[in-house]
This record gives structure tokens, sequence and C-alpha cells, in this order.
């Protein structure tokens, strides 16, 4: 396994294939989540297989990542240092959809049981700061702006909401005929909404939400009427912008992500190579009807989009080289496929599915999360040109 240099993930390594390829476990915590209770005598065993982390967050330096686990439980650790830090509990309102706010002593999470409100929670001395009720279903997508305190939450009630940390009530609402999910841009000068069902990415600008959005896309991919007809439906369970805001990420449930122009809505790359995480086992039979499952925080870019990386049913990690994207202009044409893009890598990962892989904002470290927790490095041992430059550097004459 690579080292933890200097007890700390390198800030400066530039990330390239070589760099990607080489991305190896350099820590697994194997107790990041308590298991569940062991079957009484007579009890049917159920097929959902170990308790497993439903959502991870680095805050914005990337120190520290924040883990949501089907124990009802937070925990902190530290990326320099590669150690855990501290368990909080939410037994009572269950944890999910766990987000750092800009200070790394406080989150944001949403419910899993007892009611659908979203709470605010000082991880400094375990207490709940505010509570944002609304929605009547389950909260579903949770995001916070990038620029300031706003944030945004999607739900099965149908509805987004927009808030902000400083005050209880929501300070807006947008009413779909269809399950969403959300997202900001980098800069939070526009939004997106992704509307399942209906196949639907709304874009809208957060100063005028109440008016009707800018852009309207159309996600259909053609390719599938290959596979079956009709088609199977692609459920969407994320979405994030690349970094210059010029891309979309849309990632669904099913064996295939998508990656729309976020200025047109022309679809220009299908990532395949990966088990979608519609099901909780490879055991598991397939539904009839498309699924959420236990998708939802399993692919994202690199913090400079030159790739994605997403989880697998089957436990790998996959990493996408998307830098030579084709430019696409003019009017949308739904019936032109998408260039289909195969893993740069398929990295052994865990044991179960991996179904939360994130990267690190700001150091070349790549966590990934089931019933385990992995942080991950470049291993640059026996790299080629290191090995080149001692070679000259001991020829040199005493």
């Amino acid at each position: 396994m690579p080292p933890l240099l200097n007890n700390a993930p390198s800030p400066t390594l530039a990330l390239t294939n070589t760099a990607m390829t080489r991305l190896k476990p350099a820590k697994i915590f194997k107790n990041a989540v308590e298991p569940g209770p062991t079957p009484s005598p007579g009890q049917r065993p159920t097929n959902v297989g170990p308790r497993q982390i439903t959502g991870i967050d680095f805050d914005d330096r990337g120190d520290y990542i924040l883990t949501a686990a089907e124990d009802e439980q937070f925990r902190v650790y530290n990326c320099k240092s590669g150690k855990y830090m501290k368990s909080l509990y939410s037994k009572k309102y269950g944890v999910d959809l766990p987000r750092f706010t800009h200070r790394n002593t406080a989150i944001l999470h949403a419910s899993t049981k007892e009611d659908d409100t979203i709470r605010y929670h000082s991880l400094h001395d375990n207490k709940y700061l505010q509570y944002f009720k609304g929605h009547t279903g389950k909260v579903i997508s949770l995001e916070i702006s990038p620029v300031d305190d706003t944030f945004m939450s999607g739900s099965l009630d149908k509805t987004v909401r927009l808030w902000d940390l400083r005050a209880p009530n929501c300070r807006g609402q947008l009413t779909l005929p269809s399950y969403p999910i959300v997202a900001y841009d980098n800069a939070s000068l526009v939004f997106a909404v992704a509307v399942n069902h209906y196949s639907r990415i709304l874009l809208y600008d957060p100063n005028n939400y109440d008016k009707a959005p800018f852009l309207t896309i159309t996600l259909e991919d053609p390719t599938l009427s290959q596979i079956s007809y009709p088609p199977r439906p692609i459920y969407m369970t994320s979405l994030s912008f690349s970094s210059n805001s010029k891309f979309l990420l849309v990632g669904c449930s099913g064996n295939a992500h998508y990656i729309l122009d976020a200025f047109e809505g022309h679809l220009l790359a299908k990532l395949e190579g990966h088990v979608g995480l519609e099901r909780r086992l490879m055991s598991s039979p397939p539904s009839i009807e498309p699924a959420k499952g236990s998708s939802g925080e399993e692919v994202c870019w690199t913090p400079d989009s030159k790739y994605v990386v997403g989880g697998s049913l089957d436990g790998k990690v996959i990493v996408w080289d998307v830098q030579n994207l084709e430019t696409k202009t003019g009017t949308v044409d739904l019936k032109v496929p998408p260039k289909k893009i195969q893993p740069l890598a398929s990295l052994d990962g865990h044991p179960g599915p991996s179904r939360c892989v994130k990267f690190n904002p700001r150091f070349a470290m790549l966590c990934s999360a089931g019933s385990e927790l992995a942080f991950w490095l470049p291993d640059t041992s026996g790299d080629p040109e290191d090995i080149a430059r001692g070679l000259l550097k001991g020829s040199k004459p005493s």
C-alpha cells in the first residue's frame, strides 16, 4: 500500500492518467459501521447484507471527511493524519446526506425516521443549532451553496425548497411533477433540478427561481433501445457541475452515467463499465421498474474535472478519462447517440458495493465507502521517472 507521505496526501501532485491508474488504498477502516443485530433463531434472514455507509462529505479545505451510516452514526476522520476522530449518534432521527457547512464544526443532514426535517448540527458540542421543517416526504437530495450559507433540498414530496442557515423557514419552493435531484454550479450562479420519470433537467437562475427555467434539458439515450424495447427509463440519482460549469455529470442507478453540455443541453458522453447500484447486492434480482436503490453518492468529478470516479455494485472503483469531450453546438438532436467512454481503470475496492465515492477538493486523495471506509492515494513507488532520476543521480562521479 502507498504510505501516507508525511502523514498527509500530497496537495501538489497533478492528476494524470498514470496517477489515477495507480490509486491504491492507503488506509482502510474496517469498523466504520457497527454491525447489525444478529437474527434470532427461527427469524428469516434479510437479503440486505451488512450495514453500509450511506453518505460522505469533505469540508471545504479537504482536511476532514464526514460519514453517515445505517448504524445511525456520524463519524469524522482526519484526512491528513488518516485517523478516526469522533462519532456522534442520531438514534432518534437517523442520519443521511451528511453535508459540511462552510465551517468544519457544523453540518447539515437529512433524517431517516421520526420526521422529514433537515437538521443543522454542531460537531463541536453535539447539539442541534436549527431545524428546517417543511418537507412532507423523505429528503433525497441536499446541497449547500459553494459561496454562501444558502442550501437546497429535494424530497419525495416532489418539491425543492431553498433555505438559509440563518432562518428556520424556507425562502422559496418549487413544486415538480416527480422526485427532484438538485445541484449548484461552482459559482452559485445557476442551480439544476433533475426530474425523474420525465427525464428532464431544469436550469434556474437563483435570483429568479420563481420564473420558468432558462434551460430545459431532455436526457434521452437512443442506445438504450438497442438493449430493450421500449427502452428502460433512466433513473437519475445525482447531479454535479464540472469545475468550469460547462458540463453536467448525471449519476444514475443503472449501468451508465451521463455527461451533458450545461450551456445548450447536448448529450456528450455515456460512462460505462460499472455495475449500477439499483440493487443492494449482486445476488439480488434486478427490479422490473428502475429504482434509486443505494445509488446517489457513488460518482463525482475530480477537482480539475479531467476525470470522473465512481463506485460499482461489485465493489470496484472506476476511473473515466473525460478530458477529450467533443464540442457540440446548435439544435439538440435527441437521436444522436452519445460517445461511449470505457474505464481508464477499474480498481479493486470493497468486498461489497462501493456505494459512496468522493475526491478530496484539495489533495490527491480519493475516499470510497460501503461496509468499510477507504482512503486512496496514488502509489508513486517505482515510478519510472523517479527511478531514472535516481540512476542518473547515482551515476554522477563522486
